[in-house]
């Protein structure tokens, strides 16, 4: 018995793009080979808006824009893509000033835990990067050969 859902498949295909692309650009512009931008959150474009896109179109292209499960991968996509550029940017943006503080009372008192691990602070997306992950999605989604 085989499993082929043309779906998920579609998804997994808009999320490693991202992933990929994500990583080029970090390596050019900054010069550094890191890893962990071929599957980390934040960054350039939205692997998560990509993801959710071009399920999103894949979906349409399947059973009909007008379908109810079409207007729920929407509305999927829709909050994926608000929480990306809203929520989880101002978590990332906590995150950095929690570590400033940290960072800043361990200059004062060393006998702070220096052990505490540092919070992840690449946790969101601005706009731009969620815009730039959705167009993506959304071409995958169009382009995915579904049958």
């Amino acid at each position: 018995m085989s499993f082929y859902n043309p779906v998920i498949v579609c998804g997994i295909v808009g999320w490693a793009t991202a992933q990929i692309i994500k990583f080029f650009l970090n390596l050019f512009h900054n010069s550094t080979l890191q890893i962990e931008r071929l599957y980390g959150s934040g960054g350039m474009p939205s692997s998560h808006s990509s993801l959710v896109c071009a399920a999103f179109v894949a979906t349409a292209r399947l059973v009909g824009i007008e379908s109810p499960v079409t207007a729920v991968m929407f509305v999927l996509a829709a909050i994926v893509m608000y929480d990306a550029a809203n929520v989880r940017l101002e978590a990332g943006k906590h995150a950095k000033q929690l570590n400033e503080i940290m960072e800043r009372l361990l200059a004062l008192d060393g006998d702070i835990d220096a052990k505490s691990k540092e919070f992840k602070e690449l946790l969101g997306h601005t706009p731009l990067q969620v815009f730039c992950g959705a167009i993506l999605g959304l071409l995958i989604g169009a382009v995915f050969p579904l049958g």
